[in-house]
């Protein structure tokens, strides 16, 4: 299975780089967004389950969540790919897995590919996201997988309006799982 996914992908890849060559590949852009970490919401599927979460309306509220602020670097690397690094910080107050918690900054930066559906020329653009990051909280350094749904909202070609969820999954035993919702603008930075 996993050979057959990895063939998928590609040919995904390697079939869009060749007919889509006069495409218009997103511009650098420098974005600003507002974020909010949710641990609450991804505890309660850890201990019970996605269909529980929904079903017994156990999403958390925003009152649970830690609020923060993002910069994110963005450059299209092919009309339907681009990358994004983000970096991002937030005051929380959780407990990294088998270690003192508390309140305290967590800063988070990544590096994804954003798969679009669609190319520059279109208005709304839904894509998906997967990457590797890095988080430190209090003297914690931990990697995490942020993989995310999102779509952006591009204004006339000058400026982007981009709202994302991200779920980090830990790779190392300091991080916790939860999500990152983010609503942002960016604007072009190059030609």
């Amino acid at each position: 299975m996993k050979n057959i996914f990895t063939a998928f992908i590609f040919t995904w890849f390697v079939s869009t780089t060749a007919f889509t060559q006069n495409k218009p590949i997103r511009p650098q852009a420098l974005g600003v967004s507002f974020i909010m970490n949710d641990f609450t919401t991804a505890a309660r599927i850890r201990t019970g389950s996605l269909s529980k979460v929904f079903g017994e309306k156990q999403w958390a509220k925003f009152k649970e969540m830690s609020p923060g602020l993002a910069l994110t670097y963005f450059k299209g690397m092919t009309p339907y790919v681009d990358f994004a690094g983000t970096f991002a910080f937030s005051s929380v107050n959780y407990t990294p897995s088998d270690k003192p918690g508390g309140d305290a900054l967590l800063l988070e930066g990544d590096a994804s590919a954003n798969i679009k559906m669609f190319d520059e020329s279109y208005w709304v653009t839904p894509y998906v996201s997967a990457g590797v990051g890095a988080s430190k909280f209090k003297n914690y350094y931990a990697a995490f997988l942020p993989l995310g749904l999102g779509f952006k909202l591009n204004l006339f070609d000058e400026a982007a309006v981009f709202i994302g969820t991200q779920y980090r999954i830990p790779v190392s035993e300091a991080a916790s799982y939860h999500f990152m919702y983010s609503f942002g603008i960016s604007g072009v930075i190059g030609k």
